[in-house]
């Protein structure tokens, strides 16, 4: 019973956002909004590992901020200003002016008005390229950093291990993603968008190693046993950060986690226009429970129980930043990036769950 209480709040927004969704669209809307959150949830079970990865770090209260004040962001921030943003920035329109495309489209699902403006999802559509170029390398670089990572545990093992060695050199990481996204904007992209995706790729990066980098200034575990201004003895004498270094991994967390969520929220548009719809199913139901999800990964000591799930968790990043990368001149349906995800999580959890029997079945066997 205690961990469904981690559940009770999604539940609870999940109840909320059916009904409001209900009153904004009808029974169609509410069919619409489920039908966004369990596709949410669905594709993004690796972003919930991931976060997990970084939410142990932290005390129970920064686990709870991330649960309030970052589904405030992921919800609003994410799926209702981002797209307006980029709209904004787009069509160079004005914030209301791009909220009352959003709300008011073109008759029978038009890609244009009459008087020839581009509709709301017309122009965030257009945008994919750089939206995805920011997302792709951002991924990218963090799978890179890990797998390029001296480890002690390998899942996959043979190639793991010669891509540790590749680590070795310094900055590697860095390196690999800006030549591909170079690559990607001179030789990939028509010339009317190398520049914007260039930038965009670059920014990417950027955002990355700032803030890990600032993150990493913090990071420095306190003494066993003891606490420091940005460290908590939690159980076990664990480390646990707070004040200014759970405050860097909180961001670290809010970016990840969006750079998870920018290829669902272009491709929601391939479901509904509707921007209410789109904010209640992915944000309201969808968003929440990843949190939850996450949330009870760690409190239930699920990455420790299960010793590749965040070696899966990772590669399902490496394969996201793969397709959001190629998506920026080739279609990739969601379905194929969901399926690589559950893929790489399925085959990690059950190589976990039998290193699990083979130790349990070791001393019997001495």
């Amino acid at each position: 019973m205690r961990h469904l209480r981690v559940y009770a709040s999604s539940v609870a927004v999940t109840a909320v956002a059916l009904v409001v969704a209900g009153w904004h669209a009808g029974v169609d809307g509410v069919a619409l909004a489920a039908i966004l959150g369990v596709l949410e949830i669905s594709l993004s079970f690796d972003n919930a590992v991931v976060n997990a990865t970084v939410l142990e770090q932290m005390t129970e209260g920064w686990q709870q901020v991330f649960l309030t004040v970052g589904m405030v962001i992921a919800v609003f921030g994410m799926r209702l200003l981002f797209p307006l943003l980029v709209v904004w920035s787009a069509a160079d329109l004005g914030p209301a002016d791009a909220m009352d495309l959003a709300l008011h489209p073109p008759a029978n699902g038009a890609s244009h008005f009459a008087d020839g403006r581009p509709s709301y999802e017309t122009i965030l559509t257009g945008a994919h390229p750089q939206i995805a170029a920011f997302g792709g390398a951002f991924l990218l670089l963090l799978f890179l950093t890990f797998v390029f990572e001296d480890q002690e545990l390998t899942w996959l093992t043979p190639v793991e291990r010669r891509l540790r060695k590749f680590g070795q050199v310094p900055g590697l990481a860095v390196v690999v993603a800006l030549a591909l996204v170079v690559a990607l904007a001179l030789f990939d992209v028509p010339s009317h968008e190398t520049r914007s995706v260039l930038v965009a790729g670059v920014v990417g990066i950027v955002t990355f190693l700032a803030v890990q980098g600032l993150g990493s200034l913090f990071r420095t575990p306190a003494p066993p046993g003891k606490s420091s201004p940005d460290h908590t003895v939690g159980r076990g004498g664990m480390a646990l950060a707070s004040g200014r270094a759970a405050f860097f991994l909180f961001l670290y967390l809010e970016v990840l986690d969006a750079s998870f969520s920018l290829d669902g929220v272009v491709g929601a548009f391939a479901i509904t226009s509707d921007p209410i719809l789109i904010l209640l199913g992915l944000g309201a139901i969808g968003a929440m429970f990843v949190r939850s999800i996450t949330v009870h990964l760690v409190r239930e000591n699920v990455l420790s129980d299960y010793r590749y799930l965040s070696h899966g968790a990772h590669w399902a990043i490496g394969a996201l930043a793969v397709t959001l990368l190629v998506s920026i001149t080739h279609h990739v349906p969601e379905v194929v990036t969901g399926l690589l995800g559950v893929g790489f999580i399925g085959a990690s959890l059950v190589s976990s769950i039998q290193a699990n029997r083979r130790d349990a079945l070791t001393p019997a066997t001495d």
